[in-house]
């Protein structure tokens, strides 16, 4: 995830926390035994508030431009929701990576086909998987790998390091490739007899 889209989305849930607290704690200062405890320097509701009197109801009433700009409102925050939303599903595979010149450019996908059939020749490892995620300049692999009943995860992250991912660091150097390895083993069937 980009610096950029980290920040946005921890403004974000800063700006949304803000406001529930706020309004959660003013709601709540109305209510009785939340009143009597807060000290008394502090701005409270009122217990008898009317939120909106029948006076209030009858001018808004008079107008009818407000219903249709609160519901355009209300919609154009449901867009943004989901548009914002969209952005944090997206997963960011990689499509290819620019080389050098103009014009050359390598797949991601034979990338991570290389990098998966690497990996599937290291010992204790049944099957591999690799996506390249991220952009250009900042890639990610993520590598599953199956490991074989007998197989030894230290061994094979080892031999991984050494390796498929040193040479897929080689090859989109000077690019930075993190690698995000998750393991998980293949067990034996259970044969019955009858």
């Amino acid at each position: 995830m980009s610096r950029i889209r980290s920040g946005v989305n921890r403004v974000t849930l800063l700006c949304a926390a803000v406001v529930l607290l706020v309004s959660g704690a003013a709601l709540a200062s109305a209510v009785a035994p939340v009143r009597e405890r807060l000290p008394a320097a502090l701005p409270r509701l009122g217990a008898d508030r009317v939120w909106l009197g029948r006076e209030m109801l009858g001018r808004w009433r008079d107008h009818g431009w407000w219903p249709p700009v609160v519901i355009a409102a209300l919609a154009l925050l449901a867009v943004l929701f989901l548009c914002w939303a969209a952005a944090q599903i997206r997963t960011g595979r990689l499509r290819e990576l620019p080389l050098g010149q103009p014009g050359i450019t390598l797949s991601a996908t034979a990338l991570a086909s290389a990098m998966a059939e690497r990996a599937r020749a290291v010992d204790g490892v049944a099957r591999a998987h690799v996506r390249l995620l991220g952009r250009p300049r900042r890639l990610r692999a993520r590598i599953t790998l199956v490991l074989e009943p007998d197989g030894s995860p230290e061994a094979v992250l080892r031999e991984l390091a050494r390796d498929t991912i040193a040479e897929a660091r080689a090859a989109t150097a000077p690019r930075v490739l993190e690698a995000d390895v998750r393991f998980t083993t293949r067990r034996h069937r259970v044969r019955r007899t009858h």
